[in-house]
């Protein structure tokens, strides 16, 4: 039985998706050009937010969560694992990473992409302020 949160998002003039190791959406209402992890912002929902089963499923080490990322016709998949130490106790941004680095905005570890590995027609559709969707998934291990 798969568990999924959904978070509803906005793009950005300033997204640029070129961070190498991460991807973030944040529920901050502004971008500077610095954030070349952000491909989305003003999410609706945070961390904080997820139900706590999805948390428990995600804090094994063993789980595969999925990230799906959707904005004008375009869609980017991220998998990923789950990790013990993951808190999902931040009330402002998810942050996927390709690295086992966990804090408490961390909502996947050993992704197989980051922001600069996003499709640029998504990463376009975005910057042009396309409404976005993040869906995160994961399978609970029996």
């Amino acid at each position: 039985m798969t568990l999924e949160e959904v978070v509803h998002a906005q793009g950005h003039e300033n997204v640029s998706g070129e961070h190498a190791s991460t991807l973030e959406v944040t529920s901050d209402d502004f971008l500077t050009p610095a954030g070349d992890c952000i491909l989305a912002i003003e999410a609706d929902r945070v961390p904080a937010d997820f139900d706590a089963e999805f948390v428990t499923a995600c804090q094994d080490a063993d789980a595969t969560i999925t990230a799906t990322i959707e904005a004008g016709n375009y869609t980017v998949t991220v998998t990923g694992t789950g990790h013990p130490d993951l808190s999902f106790e931040n009330d402002r941004s998810h942050v996927l990473r390709t690295s086992d680095y966990v804090d408490d905005r961390t909502v996947m570890v050993n992704a197989d992409a980051a922001a600069g590995d996003v499709d640029r027609d998504l990463v376009d559709a975005l910057a042009s302020g396309s409404d976005a969707t993040l869906t995160l998934a994961v399978d609970p291990s029996e």
